[in-house]
C-alpha cells in the first residue's frame, strides 16, 4: 500500500456539517490503518472537488485507488466520476487509477439498515410488528436503477422481519413521499411508525426529514414515530470500505459502472446526459 493513494470520493453538500462528517470519517478510517495514504474529495458542494482531488492524490503514487463514498449510483457516480477520472489518467500518465464500486445496496449496508431498525423498535418499546410500519426513507433519484436498489433493501427488510408493513419513500425528485406514505399507513391502521432515512451524514435533506416527522407527529398524534439518523459512521460502514480497498486495489481491479463504458462515452459525446442538476438543485 506504499505507493497506492486511496482517494474518498464524497457527493458534497450544501450543508457544510455533511461534508465535515465525510472528512472526521476519513480521520477515523485513517486511524484504523496508519499505513495508508487515504485522500477524499467531493463531487460538488465542497472546497476540494474531484480533478483537484485525483490530483492531490496522484501526487507522488503510483496507484490511485478511487472509491465513490455514496451509497447509490446515479448521474454524478456513472457519468461525471468515471469522465474525472479518464481525464485524470491523460494528466498523469505514470499513475494508474482504478474505481471501486459505489457502497451500493448488498447485505453489509442491509445489516447496517438493520440495526437501525433494531435502535428503532427498542425507543418504541418493541412494539407489535403487526401494527408498526417500517419506511426506508431514501434520497430520491433520477436514474431508476438507483431507486431499485433501495426498493430491494425494502423488500430484504421486509423477508428478514415479520412487519406487515415495510415501504419506500423518497425526500424528492421522485415518488412517493414520505406524508403520503404515512397517510396509507395510517389508514392501514399502523399505531407505530419507525422511519429509517437511507443516508450516510447529515445535511439539508437530514434537517429536512427531521421538520417533516415533527409535524407528521402533531397531524397524527394516535401514531408514535421513531426515527432514525444517518450512519456513516457505523462499523459496517468502515468494514465495507474496508473490503474495497482489499479487493480493488489492483489497476484493472473493482471498476466502477460505467467507467470506459462505451455508452456512457457516446452519451457524452452527444450531449445525451445532463447532471449538472440544474432543476433539482433544491435537492442537494
Amino acid at each position: 500500500m506504499n505507493d497506492t493513494a486511496i482517494l474518498l470520493v464524497g457527493h458534497g453538500s450544501r450543508n457544510r456539517d455533511g461534508n465535515t462528517e465525510v472528512l472526521h470519517f476519513a480521520a477515523q478510517w485513517r486511524e484504523r490503518h496508519p499505513a495508508w495514504r487515504i485522500e477524499t474529495c467531493f463531487i460538488e458542494h465542497a472546497d476540494v472537488l474531484l480533478d483537484a482531488g485525483l490530483d492531490r492524490a496522484a501526487a507522488g503514487a503510483r496507484h490511485v485507488l478511487v472509491i465513490p463514498f455514496i451509497l447509490n449510483a446515479a448521474g454524478h457516480v456513472k457519468m461525471e466520476l468515471p469522465a474525472a477520472v479518464e481525464a485524470a489518467r491523460r494528466r498523469h500518465p505514470a499513475v494508474s487509477f482504478s474505481c471501486s464500486r459505489h457502497l451500493g445496496m448488498g447485505r453489509e449496508m442491509l445489516q447496517v439498515l438493520q440495526g437501525q431498525l433494531d435502535r428503532l423498535l427498542t425507543a418504541l418499546d418493541m412494539p407489535d410488528p403487526q401494527t408498526t410500519g417500517v419506511i426506508l426513507l431514501g434520497r430520491g433519484s433520477s436514474d431508476a436503477g438507483a431507486n431499485g436498489e433501495l426498493a430491494k433493501m425494502a423488500r430484504w427488510l421486509f423477508e428478514d422481519n415479520d412487519f406487515d408493513l415495510v415501504d419506500l419513500a423518497f425526500t424528492g425528485v421522485t415518488w412517493p413521499r414520505l406524508e403520503s406514505v404515512v397517510q396509507r399507513h395510517a389508514r392501514l391502521g399502523m399505531t407505530q411508525l419507525a422511519v429509517v432515512p437511507v443516508y450516510l451524514f447529515s445535511g439539508v435533506l437530514m434537517d429536512r426529514i427531521k421538520a417533516q416527522v415533527a409535524r407528521l407527529r402533531s397531524q397524527y398524534p394516535q401514531i408514535a414515530f421513531a426515527l432514525g439518523s444517518h450512519f456513516g459512521f457505523d462499523k459496517g460502514v468502515f468494514d465495507l470500505l474496508d473490503a474495497k480497498v482489499g479487493g480493488g486495489a489492483q489497476p484493472d481491479g473493482g471498476l466502477l459502472e460505467c467507467d470506459g463504458c462505451k455508452y456512457r462515452q457516446a452519451a457524452a459525446a452527444e450531449h445525451l446526459h445532463d447532471h449538472r442538476h440544474t432543476h433539482l438543485e433544491h435537492a442537494h
